[in-house]
This record gives structure tokens, sequence and C-alpha cells, in this order.
């Protein structure tokens, strides 16, 4: 690998650039999935992750001398900083529990959280001024944007926290597309 870079120089800094990319973005979704609780997931991505950056080390320090070489270096980190957010975004590992909180009939907002094929509670509450509707449902984070826009079509006033969670038992949580039914958890 050495006399490829010394045959061409500029090849380093890029192949130092895009293998920082890709590890630092497998560290994100490494991360993720040990935050998680991914048993397998977690160790395969870091198996690959740090192979890659051993790579890009080695040849770090086999070139010391040249500040494009760091620079490449940075440069990837930064980047593979940003890329790393943009795909764990685009796979929307996981679940969230939303918590909506309402001065309208909560009934309704339950209904069509339900329709839609997800599974809500309803609960009711007092809240600083009057009293609320509190309504709950775990969704996988991919359909988030359509839980947001059923709340906001429903009570654009609706105050509602979004929380991460690491893991969920039983209740219905995604509809099964072949019946068009709602799938219990497990």
């Amino acid at each position: 690998m050495i006399e490829i870079f010394d045959t061409y120089p500029w090849l380093l800094p890029v192949v130092i650039f895009f293998g920082r990319i890709c590890d630092v973005t497998l560290g994100t979704l490494r991360i993720i999935f040990v935050s998680k609780g991914e048993r397998t997931k977690a160790p395969i991505v870091g198996f690959f992750e740090v192979f890659i950056w051993v790579v890009i080390i080695s040849q770090i320090f086999s070139h010391a001398n040249s500040i494009i070489a760091y620079l490449a270096y940075a440069g990837g980190y930064a980047t593979g900083n940003y890329v790393g957010i943009l795909v764990e975004n685009k796979i929307a590992f996981g679940f969230q529990l939303f918590r909506i909180y309402t001065k309208k009939n909560g009934t309704e907002l339950t209904r069509l959280l339900n329709k839609n094929g997800l599974g809500s509670t309803l609960i009711r509450g007092e809240g600083a001024v009057s009293e609320v509707d509190i309504i709950e449902t775990v969704i996988s984070r991919k359909v988030q944007q359509k839980v947001v826009t059923i709340i906001d079509d429903f009570d654009p006033k609706a105050f509602y926290l979004i929380e991460d969670i690491r893991s969920k038992r039983k209740g219905i949580f995604a509809m099964n597309a072949a019946a068009g039914m709602p799938r219990l958890g497990k």
C-alpha cells in the first residue's frame, strides 16, 4: 500500500479523508447500537470501525511529515460525524415514546392514532392552567413524522415530548401490512 502512495502522493490524503468518514460513521452507528442493547450489531460494526481506523492511522504515522494528511484526517473526522448523523436519521433505528398534552378531547386523538395502526393510551390530567388529556404512544422512529403530522392536524397547540426508549414489550406497535390490522408486540 505504501508504494502506491509514493507513486501517487496526492492519493494518501484522499484515502485518509474517506477512510475517516467511514470509520467515524460506523462509530456513530456502533454507539447507537450499544445504547439500544444490540449485542450482535454493535461488535460487528465496531470491528470494521477499528479495522479502518488502524489502517488509516498507520498511514498517518508512516507519513508523519505531511500536514495535508493531518488536515485530511481532521476533515474526514468532522465529515464523518455529519455523515453518521445523516445515516442514523435515514435508518431511524429504534423506538420512541410520544407523550402528547392537549386541551382538546384526547379520545379523538387516540382514535386517530389507532386508525393509523398506532396503539395509544389516554390519561386525564391536571395542567398548570386547566385539565388536559395526555396521550402516550410508542412508535418506530420510522413513523415519527407521520405521528407529528397527525398531532399537528388534530391540535396545532398540542404540547408533546419525544423520548427514545431502549426496549419495549407487548402492546400495539406497528401496522400489520398483510392484514391491515395492528400487530401486537412481544
